[in-house]
């Protein structure tokens, strides 16, 4: 660690570029080379030495205090200590599994070890780059614009769409017309790949440049790149039609370009107002992070630290000249953004992030749709392994490489874990033994190897992770991706692009067999696994005992995560099409008789509201009143109608809004650049023991639907799904 953070992006993070010591000259480079020598062979050493038990129980137990002592801290010094330490821990656990695990047993117990450890291996190479790639993230905050307003640059605004409905667009439409820019030096383009005339009405009514071409060809990065020779501004911002950008996104982001002219891209947090399918069925909205916070909350942070930030499609800023300098965005693979990002830095470009939500848009509305998507990403990251591997080629220094690296190599998680399902079961079914050693030798050094790994980890990744929850995730999409991946490494030149469905509903429940068949299938094994460990323990003990066990604890495990992952799949109702924002803004009811009371939204979406009053307020439903909203010093009047009245709440329904209101709405609402700030607040940190006790209750229930839907299907019970909006 101390030899990669020596670099120019790592003494320029920690603020060392003024000591003597860390000045590029060839006496400072011998002291580092030195201490980076030295310090590997110390590593070595620990990692190496032999130990007999008691000694290890010891080491063990200091390596955990140590541990426990720095995670108390929580600075960044202490950060570093528990890294150390979890990659002493881990790299003794697999040297151990390399040198004395493997050379014994039957030609059946040897196949089985290799198969293990190289999961193993995978999960220690993924654990390491992780550590580098999160461990120290910039947090790089946005830089003010000059005062004169002349010297800012021209900006504009592309909205590709293919096939989502106008509803989903108008909003993004709205709020890119109130982004918070000089007039003169912004323009808005949609590019319309589904050449649809009331897309190009509504574009002509509220002053929108409308963009089509005449094919579709490379899907959505054709469409931006079709745009580029019709355009002009020095900069791109490029939002998801579904991405609705607040105020102050430009305000924001372009600061850099203006300080580092050599910046190419700067991207912000993808956040959604809707839940995902996880977050739906499980109901962990704003309680749990979701998938993709971990990325966007610190990998994305971790990778600015390297220069490496990634590309993500939208909610970003591109630098004209560089983007032509590379011929446009990439279109050689379906995660055109990430290789974007690739083909920038090989060129010697800078990349920017901030973790600071600008924008928000609709998350996939079903299992089915989520896996689509996660699948596109994971073929995508495989074919620029194969076409433009980052560890070769010119253009990027080591820190980069290792970035990307494990980027890709995560979407190859599917093998592994589908490894680690099934595992246990080759003790308890057929009595192999895939690790040549005994249950206490394996807890001595596993034991500690997860256990460093998991606090580390939960300290590092705090409140955009919790603990065990990257195992549900992986559980439910191991098996969805695992075909794509593969066919994208033997034939990387395939480029089918999937747009992902948007604004649709779920009017009945139902469980997704079709996505959830592979792990009902792994879930069932492990129970069979489980049956035949408790009649290994009771009818014929072979006096393994202690085997029995730990083979039993791990497939007790497997079956919470699996249960969990049978919970994702038993989709629950969406009848709302207008997902709605739980946010506190100030607002006034127009009562009649010309009476004024002052409320404050409880939530809010495009079809209405919900207030709470500061007092109880005799009106009756279905009454039609009015409704203001204010953005910053003006004030915005709004027909609505009363659909619920409450004690001190009433909900409202908007009636009628012109083209104008509706732009007025979405800028008073969902465009406030303090609005996805307030709720990123919401979610806390969780430790360990909690988040295994909460994924139990998920896994119980996910066990209890699973059964009830299978009766379902016996009963041939009629079930209605996802339908799009």
């Amino acid at each position: 660690m101390i030899g990669a953070f020596s670099t120019r992006a790592g003494r320029a993070a920690i603020n060392l570029t003024d000591n003597v010591w860390f000045k590029d000259t060839l006496f400072a480079r011998c002291v580092r080379i030195l201490l980076l020598c030295l310090s590997a062979m110390l590593f070595w050493l620990v990692v190496t030495v032999p130990l007999d038990m008691w000694s290890q129980i010891l080491f063990a137990t200091c390596c955990l205090v140590l541990a426990f002592w720095a995670r108390k801290w929580r600075t960044r010094a202490t950060t570093m200590i528990m890294v150390a330490v979890s990659l002493i821990a881990s790299s003794r656990y697999m040297y151990w599994r390399l040198t004395e695990t493997l050379n014994s047993g039957t030609a059946l117990d040897i196949v089985l070890g290799i198969i293990l450890v190289s999961a193993e291996i995978y999960a220690f190479i993924v654990l390491v780059l992780g550590f580098i790639q999160t461990a120290w993230p910039l947090q790089r905050q946005p830089l003010l614009m000059p005062v004169d307003l002349r010297s800012w640059p021209t900006v504009d605004v592309f909205i590709p769409t293919y096939d989502e409905p106008l509803s989903v667009v108008k909003p993004t439409i709205f709020a890119a017309l109130a982004l918070d820019w000089p007039t003169e030096k912004i323009n808005i383009y949609l590019l319309d790949d589904g050449r649809r005339p009331d897309f190009k009405e509504f574009c002509s009514e509220v002053g929108v440049t409308y963009l089509i071409r005449p094919d579709n060809i490379h899907a959505k990065a054709g469409n931006i790149n079709a745009a580029l020779p019709k355009t002009s501004g020095d900069y791109i911002a490029i939002f998801d039609c579904d991405h609705i950008p607040t105020r102050s996104f430009l305000q924001i982001s372009m600061g850099w370009f203006v300080k580092n002219p050599n910046i190419a891209m700067v991207q912000t947090p993808h956040h959604f107002f809707s839940p995902d399918p996880f977050e739906r069925n499980l109901q962990t909205f704003q309680s749990t992070p979701n998938e993709g916070e971990l990325f966007y909350g610190l990998i994305q942070d971790g990778n600015d630290l390297w220069n490496a930030s990634f590309f993500c499609g939208s909610c970003a800023v591109l630098q004209r000249k560089a983007l032509l300098t590379i011929g446009g965005i990439a279109f050689e693979t379906v995660t055109e953004d990430a290789h974007t990002a690739l083909k920038l830095h090989r060129k010697g470009y800078e990349t920017a992030y901030l973790r600071i939500p600008q924008a928000a848009g609709l998350a996939t509305e079903n299992l089915s749709s989520h896996v689509a998507q996660r699948t596109r990403w994971a073929s995508g990251m495989a074919q620029i392994f194969r076409l433009d591997n980052p560890l070769f080629g010119k253009g990027l220094h080591l820190g980069q490489r290792l970035c990307y690296l494990n980027a890709m190599m995560h979407f190859f998680y599917a093998i592994p874990r589908i490894i680690f399902l099934i595992a246990p079961l080759a003790y308890l079914m057929f009595g192999a033994h895939p690790i040549a050693a005994s249950a206490i030798q394996i807890g001595l050094f596993v034991i500690p190897h997860l256990m460093h790994s998991n606090i580390t980890n939960t300290s590092i990744q705090g409140k955009f992770r919790h603990p065990f929850w990257n195992e549900v995730y992986e559980s439910v999409l191991a098996w969805s991706i695992l075909r794509p991946t593969l066919y994208a490494i033997i034939n990387p030149k395939i480029r089918k692009f999937n747009v992902t469905n948007k604004g649709g509903t779920i009017m009945s429940a139902y469980f997704d067999w079709m996505n959830s068949f592979p792990f009902i299938v792994l879930f069932l094994l492990n129970l069979v696994g489980f049956i035949l460990g408790v009649l290994r323990l009771t009818v014929w003990n072979d006096g393994e005992t202690l085997t029995v066990i730990l083979n039993m604890l791990w497939t007790t495990h497997n079956l919470l995560i699996l249960g969990a992952a049978m919970a994702v799949a038993s989709e629950t109702r969406q009848i709302r099409t207008n997902p709605r924002v739980e946010m506190k803004i100030t607002a006034t009811l127009h009562l009649p008789g010309g009476r004024t009371m002052c409320c404050e939204t409880e939530n809010f979406s495009e079809g209405g509201f919900s207030v709470v009053l500061p007092a109880p307020l005799n009106i009756e439903q279905s009454q039609l009143l009015q409704v203001s909203l204010y953005r910053g010093s003006e004030e915005f009047v709004f027909p609505v109608k009363v659909m619920y009245v409450g004690t001190q709440q009433l909900g409202l329904k908007l009636e009628g809004l012109t083209t104008q209101q509706q732009k007025e709405l979405v800028q008073c609402t969902f465009a406030r650049g303090d609005l996805w700030l307030q709720r990123l607040s919401k979610v806390t940190t969780d430790t360990p023991m909690r988040a295994l006790g909460k994924i139990f209750w998920l896994g119980a229930g996910g066990i209890f639907g699973f059964m009830r839907a299978a009766s379902k299907r016996v009963l041939r019970t009629p079930q209605i799904s996802y339908t799009k909006k």
